[in-house]
């Protein structure tokens, strides 16, 4: 019988680090995951050679502003945070122990590097999770909320706190260090020459007259005092919550999933998340005012007003997101994507601002350009997210209706005709805060302009009369195609394989399928050849009628369309099914053919056509994720198909993560025409070829922890810089340096071979901003 030989890996498991102290008798161990300690070298590295930029920029000497001063002081404060995030990672991975110290894997270098054991860890952050001993400190490596359990994130094998902390000052850094460039620049391009949109507006009055140019820079060293006091409030959650439980690491009545240092009651919990958030936010409050008196320059670009509005919002949106998406995000991704919507609520409180007191601010504090675009992004994006706040009554009690079993209801004919009315009044109430609400606050920002009229006049001003509605007629066909055509292949495959099962706790956990017959009182369906289908499976006791009606609508979609292909199935009686990865990478390859031409011909209508899409989505999930009739079950039934086991939770967001992945490009308005489409490359063009090639001749891991591969990687970076060379060959994109841009692609490989957050989200926005700083 022959051994089975252990694949080939890079890197080791863990990265082991032990020191004894001369005089005491005490031993310092620092061990942590290969994955995570490559992860964290990109992350910081990125940041402190953003720093070093800052550190070299000169003015140009046409300049009214006097930055100098600024950036020493924008210096000091990405600099505090490297050091404490550099801090928390020696503190959550280090133990102090007496005597010798322990061995924590089988090959053990005591000088340095410990080596894993010869079999592979699987790469399942849940085994990771539920077995502390595998970490290296009798402390967890999880960094949490206030109030929150393992059990509120998604299964992964690291917390990704430094994506929540370092993210977003980041992106503020390449924001900042592109505007500055520009302003250094003898001609300045705001945007390319195929961006057609009207020019940003630009405020004048008493207090200052800056240039559109001059008043993005100083709005984008808002960003980043914004993004740092974000990043501090997470860490002192994650800080405060890991204190609190080293006070009950004794108890042992701690079921799993939870913490000791939590209380089993969701009341309770609310409470004390509510009383930390408002003490966190006065501290942060009385913080910048010492700050101001001592005359220290720390968060000098953000008022108290903007302290005080954007701790509470982002604390709010942590605890809302966490709640409502339940088990959907890891710690890190949970802290960007809350940030980006605090980014956005502050782009919105501004332009108010500027509109209702323009004498109380100097220039409009936005972090793009104030045109119509960030308008509707607005009242697109954040009114999606609005319309459902407001109507979330009816969306709970929709939900709560349709998990209600039958047999529980007094009058069981009831239901349906409840569940319509609910129905009916979710697209009223939405269609008046669209048109009302929403509609009235677009046409104020836009001088009171009617909005509807200025799309459809803007529709008409492209390139040619007829090139937006042929953008808009050349999408609907693809999007309506692939639809259609997933929908006949997984109708007609469910006969040859059995159903997705990664997400069928997403509208209600825990029923359980049996095939026992029932007595009903439904009619027989028959086929065209007049006998009669099988019966639906039945839930068994404790089901719910909203899965009943899943599983009705499915047995009837399944009926009509057995009748109208009989004559297709019977040629063709081996229907292909594809695996759940090449259906996934398949919308990858969609979002290529969709965006490219866009991209490339008209950014600025697909700017706008992304920010419509992301709405659509919004309202899809409300429909399918509060089951809102008739279209609830549908709906669920067609994303089931796609999930995988990052959409273990209650809310399904990775076309959320491809879409903003590939429209971050887009929407964050850079000058570079090779950056618009970072995006599209990444996602539709490096993810997919990375995963197909790994999965079907990778080789060699970068650790044992890890399903990735050095063959994956070498694809996605030689895929992508050959798609850049092919755009520019065709002249959508100017002359650009190909080694640099190999190196930093290649930079994004690594880290996305070491990351295990969610890459559709992090990754084009971490390629995006190295670009940027590179001057790529």
């Amino acid at each position: 019988m022959t051994a089975v030989q252990a694949p080939f890996t890079l890197f080791p498991s863990h990265l082991e680090l032990h020191a004894r102290f001369p005089i005491f008798p005490w031993s310092w161990t620092f061990c942590i995951e290969s994955r995570k300690a490559g992860e964290s070298f990109l992350i910081i590295g990125s940041l402190i050679y953003a720093l070093s930029n800052f550190s070299d920029y000169q003015p140009a000497a046409s300049s009214q502003l006097s930055l100098s001063l600024y950036n020493s002081w924008i210096l000091t404060e990405l600099q505090m945070l490297i050091a404490i995030s550099l801090l928390y990672i020696m503190w959550t991975h280090s133990t102090i122990s007496t005597g010798t110290p322990t061995l924590k894997h089988q090959a053990f270098n005591p000088i340095s590097v410990s080596m894993s054991p010869s079999v592979p860890r699987p790469a399942d952050g849940r085994s990771l999770r539920r077995n502390p001993s595998w970490n290296s400190s009798d402390k967890s490596d999880f960094a949490f909320l206030w109030m929150s359990v393992p059990k509120n994130y998604r299964d992964a094998s690291d917390d990704g706190i430094l994506t929540g902390l370092l993210f977003g000052p980041l992106i503020g850094s390449a924001l900042l260090y592109s505007s500055l460039t520009q302003l250094s620049s003898p001609s300045p391009i705001l945007l390319p020459s195929t961006w057609r949109i009207e020019p940003p507006a630009q405020l004048s009055n008493s207090k200052g007259s800056y240039s559109v140019l001059e008043a993005l820079v100083l709005s984008r060293y808002n960003l980043i005092d914004l993004s740092t006091l974000c990043s501090s409030i997470l860490l002192f959650h994650a800080c405060t919550s890991s204190w609190l439980e080293t006070r009950y690491l004794k108890r042992r009545d701690v079921p799993e999933g939870e913490r000791g240092s939590v209380p089993r009651s969701e009341g309770l919990r609310s409470w004390y998340y509510v009383l930390f958030t408002v003490v966190v936010s006065l501290s942060s409050f009385t913080t910048k005012i010492v700050l101001q008196k001592i005359g220290c320059g720390i968060w000098l670009h953000i008022t108290l007003f903007e302290v005080i509005l954007g701790a509470l919002f982002y604390q709010f949106t942590l605890y809302i997101c966490l709640r409502l998406a339940h088990r959907v995000f890891t710690l890190g991704e949970l802290g960007l994507v809350c940030f980006g919507g605090t980014t956005l609520l502050m782009e919105f409180v501004n332009i108010n601002i500027s509109r209702i007191w323009p004498l109380t601010t100097p220039f409009i504090k936005t972090y793009r350009l104030p045109t119509p675009l960030l308008i509707f992004q607005m009242a697109l994006v954040a009114g999606s997210l609005l319309s459902g706040f407001m109507l979330s009554p009816i969306l709970v009690l929709s939900r709560h209706i349709a998990q209600r079993p039958v047999r529980r209801m007094r009058k069981p004919k009831d239901k349906l005709r409840q569940r319509r009315l609910l129905a009916l009044g979710f697209y009223a109430g939405l269609f008046l805060i669209v048109v009302g609400l929403i509609g009235l606050w677009t046409r104020w920002c836009l001088g009171k302009r009617d909005p509807w009229l200025w799309v459809i006049f803007w529709l008409l001003e492209g390139k040619n009369k007829w090139s937006r509605p042929g953008l808009l007629v050349y999408w609907a066909l693809l999007g309506s195609l692939s639809v259609a055509g997933w929908t006949r292949q997984l109708a007609r495959s469910k006969k040859f394989r059995v159903w997705n099962t990664n997400g069928d706790n997403l509208v209600v956990p825990g029923a359980v399928l049996t095939t026992t017959p029932q007595p009903s009182t439904e009619p027989t369906v028959a086929n065209s050849n007049g006998n009669p289908l099988p019966s639906p499976p039945i839930l068994a006791s404790g089901g719910s009628l909203g899965q009943i009606l899943t599983l009705r609508l499915s047995h009837s979609a399944n009926a009509s369309s057995i009748a109208a292909t009989d004559l297709l199935d019977a040629a063709d009686k081996h229907v292909p099914t594809l695996k759940l990865n090449a259906r996934r990478k398949f919308f990858h390859a969609l979002a290529v053919v969709m965006f490219t031409p866009g991209i490339a011909f008209d950014p600025a209508f697909t700017h706008l056509c992304f920010s419509a899409a992301f709405a659509l989505f919004t309202f899809a999930e409300y429909v399918r994720y509060f089951a809102i009739y008739p279209f609830g079950a549908i709906v669920h039934l067609f994303m089931n198909e796609f999930l995988d086991h990052k959409d273990s939770g209650t809310a399904i967001l990775s076309h959320f993560y491809l879409l903003t992945g590939c429209a971050g490009s887009l929407w964050l308005e850079t000058p570079s025409r090779l950056l618009q489409f970072t995006g599209i490359l990444v996602l539709g063009i490096g993810d997919a070829l990375a995963s197909i090639v790994g999965k079907r001749i990778g080789l060699h891991r970068w650790t044992p922890t890890t399903s990735k591969t050095i063959e994956g990687s070498l694809a996605f970076t030689s895929s992508i810089v050959v798609c850049a060379w092919i755009l520019r060959l065709f002249g959508f994109v100017d002359p650009f340096s190909t080694k640099r841009y190999l190196a930093l692609v290649s930079i994004s490989a690594v880290l996305e071979a070491f990351s295990d957050q969610n890459d559709n989200l992090t990754l084009p926005l971490y390629l995006w901003s190295i670009l940027v700083l590179a001057d790529a």
